[in-house]
């Protein structure tokens, strides 16, 4: 009888998400739907401007008002901005640069061997918690789960004869729904820090933040999630994709051969010399790698800001020395041909971000997002409701909010003045609104068109199957986008009805002096 039961559950779920991916799919391509989305914007600019709307920003008190880009400035702007957008947008040379190193090391055989290790070494049992997991974690290096675990995720699961978009899936919820989830503090925590910091000193021109504080909840979260989307991608996303019959081929699972070991010990040899010059770099506080101007803050280093370099630096020093030692690089020219192979699968995405870039610049230019959230944020400040309804209530805000605004440092730049001195005056810290806020950014980031890599994500996912498209990612990743906010909405409120501390000197509730 439970059989059954079950049975019709994951039946109703699998139509379910049948029938939102194939409405996704049912769209244009979705390079010609970005393009279509920044006509809209256009249109949707015009309609608005005449209606007058506009509202005050709420940490400025500027008027913002609808930018008109059907006008003499609006169409100066898109003709001569049109090859700035593109060239400017953050994700496409981070990509570019990173696939360039990830070229060398995959067209020397490093990578693939290395995959092939992992699969004889590992049990298969636990795989898919190790690519959530590390999925998770990889957010301290802020793009390095993008670029590199993501695709190498996929290439994991087909070699333990699972489907590789899962294992893509899997690893894309640990790096974007997982954001707000580490074992390590990242780039985005002193920075949301300072934001919230200034937006509480509206209401206590003292109080103070600090960089951890929302350290514990984050640590704890990191083992939730990691087992929330191993659930789901075992239950619901492997049984759903069903057995992989594309074109790709698994790495073969052979011992590794004499030639092989002798790569991986130069490969070796050049990373731990690699990692002595960053330790000499970054352990002495006057260390070459530090921060000229704030040589005491780890973050602002020249590992931490630069570690697209040093995904590009590793990958190629070591898979030329693995490329050496294993005869797979006989000259300059197989380095060179290596670096040419990871471009030719870049060839979707590069068309893709061309007309992704054009709807994000159009959208920022007419101050469209700044003015759905500022309506947003009036809504909810109208509700009325105790801490805990409130707080759920401003999660669902900051997730809805994330699909129309991608930037985490954005949206909260124009959120925490507003919240922050409300839920104070209630007797919430800044802290725990922060924490809230982390929350709602990080569970829609992977059904969010709007999110920086969403269009790389598709590119990877058009490589095992042709004909996919954003209905196929939003289908494959709304699981999880729900099993995260159920589980840290749960977290959340067992964690207030216990009282515990958020992090290092971070209380849960404000007391005024």
């Amino acid at each position: 009888m439970e059989n059954s039961e079950q049975t019709q559950n994951s039946n109703w779920v699998n139509k379910f998400l049948s029938y939102v991916e194939r409405i996704g799919n049912a769209l244009p391509h979705p390079a010609t739907l970005f393009a279509g989305f920044a006509f809209g914007v256009v249109i949707l600019s015009w309609i608005f401007g005449q209606t007058g709307l506009s509202v005050q920003h709420p940490g400025t008190g500027e008027t913002i008002t609808v930018v008109n880009l059907i006008s003499q400035e609006g169409i100066y702007l898109m003709l001569t901005k049109l090859v700035k957008n593109f060239t400017n947008f953050a994700p496409l040379g981070v990509v570019l640069v990173a696939m360039l190193g990830i070229g060398i090391a995959e067209g020397s055989g490093l990578i693939g061997t290395l995959i092939r290790i992992l699969v004889l070494k590992s049990p298969k049992k636990i795989i898919t918690f190790v690519v959530v997991f590390a999925g998770v974690l990889s957010n301290t290096a802020s793009e390095v789960g993008y670029v590199l675990l993501v695709p190498l995720s996929a290439v994991i699961f087909l070699a333990f004869g699972k489907h590789p978009i899962a294992g893509l899936a899997a690893a894309f919820a640990g790096v974007s729904g997982g954001y707000s989830a580490n074992l390590l503090l990242g780039t985005i925590d002193p920075l949301l820090q300072g934001i919230s910091q200034e937006a509480a000193q509206i209401i206590d021109t003292s109080y103070s933040i600090n960089a951890a504080c929302n350290y514990y909840f984050m640590f704890v979260s990191t083992f939730f999630i990691g087992i929330a989307g191993t659930i789901v991608t075992e239950k619901i996303v492997i049984p759903r994709l069903g057995e992989y019959k594309g074109d790709e081929v698994a790495e073969e699972m052979h011992d590794l051969t004499k030639e092989e070991r002798k790569g991986l010990i130069y490969a070796g040899i050049a990373a731990f010399i690699l990692f002595a010059v960053i330790l000499i770099g970054i352990i002495p506080s006057e260390g070459f790698l530090r921060s000229i101007d704030e040589p005491e803050n780890i973050f602002r280093s020249a590992l931490m800001k630069g570690i697209v370099s040093w995904i590009f630096i590793i990958a190629a020093i070591c898979g030329i020395a693995y490329g050496k030692g294993a005869g797979t690089f006989k000259n300059d020219a197989d380095v060179m041909k290596g670096m040419g192979e990871s471009m030719k699968t870049m060839s979707s995405y590069v068309v893709l971000v061309f007309f992704a870039a054009q709807f994000v610049a159009y959208f920022k230019w007419t101050n469209l997002g700044l003015i759905c959230a500022v309506k947003g944020a009036e809504f909810l400040e109208t509700i009325g409701l105790d801490k805990i309804p409130l707080l759920i209530c401003f999660i669902f805000l900051a997730a809805m909010i994330n699909l129309v605004m991608g930037s985490a440092s954005a949206k909260w730049t124009l959120m925490a003045p507003v919240f922050i001195p409300m839920f104070m005056l209630v007797g919430i810290s800044p802290e725990l609104t922060q924490v809230a806020y982390r929350i709602g950014d990080s569970v829609t980031n992977i059904i969010s068109p709007m999110m920086s890599y969403f269009a790389l994500i598709v590119a990877f996912i058009q490589r095992y199957d042709k004909n996919a498209g954003i209905g196929t990612v939003i289908a494959t990743m709304l699981p999880y986008s729900i099993a995260f906010l159920i589980v840290w909405v749960i977290l959340m409120a067992i964690w207030l009805i216990v009282g515990l501390p958020i992090g290092p000197d971070s209380p849960l509730h404000y007391l005024p002096n």
